[in-house]
């Protein structure tokens, strides 16, 4: 066994963030909270959301960004967790800010020019006072919503829609120079990139396809493979967790399109994140198990804005 689990028993975690002090922050999107997991594998909650949280990222002031997406209904499959459509009791999708140290919670956004946020998902930092956020939309027995790519300020003073529509958007980072945008969409299998223009701005496409499909692709993922979270690595390459078939942490190279794999045991492998002195301790979330492990990588992942 090449990985350590650092801990167990959590209501579906995601959006692992690592802080200087060597702990891991998860949030329990079936549990509507954001948990602190110290290197000895204890847990403690720091902020009941409700809802959905669902990534999350280190923003200014010791303060965590939290992608809410309003809730899921959940499944037990086979001992297993699983989300489902929009639940009954679904409570709006919103950005929300969490001081990790009071666990206070802060609604940040919650619509955009005037069309409310639905499926908030994963979100990234850039370095101009701002962040890159997906909005994946929800399921329903009979339809569905187009999903979009977003860009914010941290102090609330302004979002904008960056990119519509993007079919179920799902994790997303940018590129060591800060020029280029990766998505994953889930279901289409794709990772998509976005040539950035101005922070929010992306450099508009002229050709034909371009009026049916945003973004280019960087690759698309064979058979049954879904997509969920990413993480950028320090030489540019995406690390992008991958789910039912060949579950686990996908490698692209960005350049080529090629892909490498590395599995663990859950359907439901769902993120990455880096961190340690050298950058190549990896914690990767098994989310229907409930389980946080820690591994190292092949490759230093790149420290993300708002990292001393």
């Amino acid at each position: 066994m090449d990985y350590e689990i650092v801990t167990e028993g959590l209501a579906f975690p995601e959006g692992p963030v690592w802080l200087p002090d060597g702990s891991v922050v998860v949030v329990e999107i079936a549990g509507g909270c954001v948990t602190r997991v110290t290197p000895d594998g204890r847990r403690h909650v720091i902020a009941q959301t409700g809802g959905g949280p669902n990534g999350a990222a280190l923003g200014p002031n010791e303060t965590l960004f939290v992608c809410n997406n309003g809730g899921f209904e959940w499944h037990r499959v086979e001992g297993l967790t699983v989300p489902g459509h929009q639940p009954a009791d679904y409570s709006g999708g919103r950005i929300e800010v969490v001081d990790v140290n009071t666990g206070k919670v802060e609604r940040l956004y919650d619509s955009c020019d005037g069309r409310p946020l639905v499926g908030p998902n994963d979100l990234v930092f850039d370095n101009h006072g701002g962040f890159y956020f997906t909005d994946a939309g929800k399921i329903r027995e009979d339809d569905a919503d187009n999903g979009a790519v977003y860009y914010a300020k941290t102090d609330g003073s302004m979002i904008r829609r960056a990119a519509f529509p993007v079919n179920i958007p799902n994790g997303c980072g940018l590129s060591p120079d800060g020029k280029t945008l990766y998505v994953a969409q889930t279901l289409h299998r794709t990772l998509l990139s976005f040539a950035i223009a101005a922070p929010g701005e992306f450099i508009a496409e002229t050709s034909l396809t371009s009026m049916f499909f945003a973004g280019s692709v960087v690759t698309t993922f064979p058979g049954r493979q879904a997509l969920d979270s990413l993480a950028v690595a320090a030489d540019g390459s995406v690390c992008v967790a991958t789910l039912v078939e060949r579950a686990g942490i996908a490698t692209v190279d960005v350049k080529t399109g090629g892909i490498s794999y590395r599995e663990f045991p859950d359907l439901f492998t769902t993120n990455i994140a880096f961190g340690g002195d050298d950058m190549q301790n990896a914690w990767v979330t098994l989310s229907s198990s409930g389980r946080l492990l820690k591994t190292r990588w092949d490759r230093p992942g790149l420290k993300l804005a708002h990292y001393a």
